[in-house]
């Protein structure tokens, strides 16, 4: 049990690193100050369908987190 929450871990690790990495950036500049960017832009839905995605991932990655450090799985 000990070794698929390692292995879970572990590839929900890279799996995030690679979303993240994939997300467009959100540098706005000046504009962003009173959220005057946001303004004009709209969400395409795969960057939502990407957000979601990336929640997950980090969800199952705190759970391993949490079931490692605190010994619950041995």
């Amino acid at each position: 049990m000990l070794t698929l929450v390692w292995t879970i871990q572990v590839i929900s690790s890279v799996l995030l690193i690679v979303l993240v990495l994939m997300h467009s950036p959100k540098g706005d500049g000046i504009a962003g100050i009173g959220n005057a960017a946001q303004m004009f832009s709209s969400q395409k839905s795969a960057e939502k369908g990407l957000n979601k995605l990336t929640a997950i991932v980090t969800a199952v990655f705190i759970v391993c987190v949490f079931l490692l450090g605190f010994g619950i799985v041995r």
